[in-house]
Formats: C-alpha cells, structure tokens, sequence
C-alpha cells in the first residue's frame, strides 16, 4: 500500500459498506452531523471520505474506521423531506488516514494522504471468467448500476466492480481496497466465483 505525496483533511462518512475508485454509491443521509457535512460539500463542490467500520455503529458515538477510504464527490442530491438528504456519490481515489480528530458534534476529520492511482493492466486468460461474469452483471443491472465506460479488459476496473457487487463479509471486501496489485485482486475473486459456480 503506497500512499501519494498529496496530503489534507477529510471529513470522513464511516458506513458499514464501501465503495471502490470509479464506484457509485447512494446514501440516505439523516444524522445532523452527517446532514452539515453533506450541505457544505455541495455548497462548496469538496470531497469527503467514505471508510468501513472497523468498530461501532453507523449511528450515535463515533464509530472507529479503517485506515484505508475512498474519496467521493457529489453527483446528484434531493430532500424528499425535512431531515433526510438523498444524495449519489461518485467515488475517486482511495486514501490512508494518517489520524483523527473529532469535532464537537461527533464528525471525525482525518489527516489523510492519498494512495497511488493503479495503472491500468490487462487481464490474464486464466481469470477471463471474472471479466465474463462482471459483463453478465453489468447487461442484467444495466448503466444505472454500472454508467459507461465499461473496461472489461482492464484487470484494476473489473476487480473494483466486482469487490463492490460480490456478496462478502465488509473486512474481505476491505482487504480487497487495500491491495493495490490489480491481478492478485482478481486472481482472489476469480477463485470465490469459482467455488459459487460449483
């Protein structure tokens, strides 16, 4: 895990779910901390970090993330009444979190460094059976659940996607974030696909 030179604060958004680079992710936002954290990132276009739950719950004490997030921005917001937001987020990079402070309101606010991007790489013959089941997924939820461009080929975009869909326990589906060799990811994935089809 090799983390980036670019460095910032983050309010953080822990969840029991998570998103990978290039993911989208609805939210339905209720907690008044979580409620101004949103309304200043639409009103001033700024990211905030998405972490899985290491330890706690979504609501009440500030629950203990993991280190490893991802960035997400704001693509598309209403309020269907007073004291819940709907929002999508469109997810960006992933991020370490260096530490933590809290606010006064219970919104954590990490000291965070970005991880490097992972390039681009082509996917091995011998795990084309995840490329094959993601096409089957991606035809039956159509672009809602997965907007164009598609990169089938590309071992980095399928192993994301398929993390992101495939049912498995929040702390695989972490261990996966925080790979960053694209092949292995989907050589792991390629082998749960294979014990479901069995």
């Amino acid at each position: 895990m090799s983390a980036g030179i670019e460095q910032g604060t983050l309010p953080l958004f822990p969840l029991n779910t998570l998103v990978f680079p290039g993911g989208r992710l609805p939210l339905r936002v209720f907690e008044q901390r979580y409620l101004d954290m949103i309304k200043q990132a639409i009103a001033d276009g700024t990211p905030f970090g998405i972490c899985a739950i290491r330890e706690g719950a979504e609501v009440g004490a500030p629950a203990i993330p993991y280190a490893v997030g991802t960035r997400v921005i704001i693509t598309d917001w209403d309020m269907p009444q007073t004291g819940i937001l709907h929002i999508d987020t469109q997810a960006q990079q992933r991020f370490v979190i260096r530490s933590i402070h809290t606010e006064a309101n219970g919104l954590l606010i990490g000291s965070v460094e970005s991880v490097s991007v992972e390039v681009i790489s082509p996917i091995p013959d011998e795990l084309q059976l995840a490329a094959e089941i993601l096409r089957h997924i991606v035809k039956e939820y159509g672009d809602a659940h997965f907007p164009a461009p598609h990169h089938f080929e590309d071992a980095v975009w399928v192993g994301y996607r398929l993390s992101e869909v495939l049912p498995l326990k929040l702390s695989a589906k972490q261990s996966l974030l925080e790979m960053n060799d694209s092949v292995e990811r989907l050589r792991i994935l390629n082998e749960i696909l294979k014990k479901q089809i069995n």
